[in-house]
């Protein structure tokens, strides 16, 4: 991503008259660049700017410093204040709730099962987009979501202490039914709620707190596979449909190759976040079962109340899902 973008620069400060011949798209992430959504952007743009041959480049930009959350992508997006961006599936329940799917607790245990999901859903999110007047780029898959905490969870019970922070309306109702106080807070404004104390637990991957270097305030990680969730990374379709026919194939192919460069990236990321983890003091507690048990007891009711919202779509994925393909 670096290399390409300076070469950008380089270029246009070197010969003026090139920067008219170029296609500039600015796309944000709210997540820090150690994370899967910074990877897929950094990705996402090397890729673009060799298939397009440096007609098209994009513009990164991570951490929220954009000052656009996930919330807020894709009416960023079709505002035209940026052309393409990352954002986290859940959070983004409120424009179409099969944006919720990806991060449905328990419903997924492996990256197989939720590569096979995305899949699924690909069409869905897809023609969920395509309403807003965008075009999916690619899916971000994250590795295992967990609970950081400030004390190990052993028991249903200390869900019961919990002021967490969460990810989206599903996992606050689950948490929230469970025992704890739960606050869908966006990512990038985490970090301030643990410094006053107003939380003391995140729903996150080790991803997330490899970027907010959570254990600096929450030194324990249960890992109980809540979810492995997505990001969809989108584009302003009326850039796409303003480029030539070979460009418009080169951001797909783009879209492509970055999504199977990530799935790639999933398959050693949980060792490398455990030794991360690890390296900062971090005690990991794989599969603490009461806790475990605690949280599924609500996911049903949960689910149901999302399928009521999702409608017919629900039953279409649900039984492809289960049925294997």
């Amino acid at each position: 991503m670096r290399p390409a973008y300076i070469f950008a620069c380089t270029l246009a400060l070197a010969h003026p008259g090139a920067v008219s011949a170029q296609t500039v798209w600015n796309m944000p992430t709210e997540y820090p660049q150690n994370t899967m959504p910074a990877l897929g952007v950094a990705t996402f743009a090397q890729r673009l700017s060799e298939l397009s041959e440096r007609k098209i480049q994009i513009k990164p930009s991570f951490d929220a410093a954009a000052g656009i959350r996930s919330a807020g992508m894709l009416a960023a997006v079709a505002e035209g204040k940026v052309q393409a961006g990352d954002a986290f599936a859940g959070a983004l329940e409120a424009e179409d709730p099969i944006f919720g799917l990806p991060s449905l607790p328990f419903l997924v245990g492996s990256v197989a099962d939720a590569r096979r999901l995305a899949n699924l859903a690909r069409p869905y999110l897809a023609a969920a987009l395509q309403r807003k007047g965008q075009r999916l780029l690619y899916l971000t898959p994250w590795p295992p979501s967990g609970i950081w905490s400030k004390s190990p969870l052993r028991t249903a019970a200390d869900l019961s202490g919990l002021s967490i922070r969460t990810y989206d309306k599903v996992s606050s109702e689950v948490f929230a039914g469970a025992g704890a106080r739960a606050t869908a807070i966006s990512f990038a404004d985490t970090p301030p709620r643990l410094a006053d104390g107003s939380i003391n637990a995140v729903l996150s991957s080790g991803d997330g707190g490899a970027g907010r270097r959570l254990w600096e305030f929450l030194p324990y990680f249960s890992e109980i596979t809540y979810s492995l969730p997505m990001s969809v990374a989108t584009l302003n379709q009326s850039a796409y449909d303003s480029l030539s026919s070979d460009l418009r194939d080169a951001v797909d192919s783009a879209g492509r190759q970055t999504e199977t460069d990530l799935w790639s990236a999933l398959a050693t990321r949980l060792q490398e976040n455990h030794e991360r983890l690890r390296s900062s003091g971090v005690t990991i507690d794989s599969n603490p079962a009461p806790v475990v048990a605690a949280l599924k007891a609500r996911a049903a009711s949960v689910e149901q109340a999302w399928c009521s919202r999702a409608g017919p779509v629900c039953v279409q994925i649900f039984d492809a899902f289960r049925a294997g393909k």
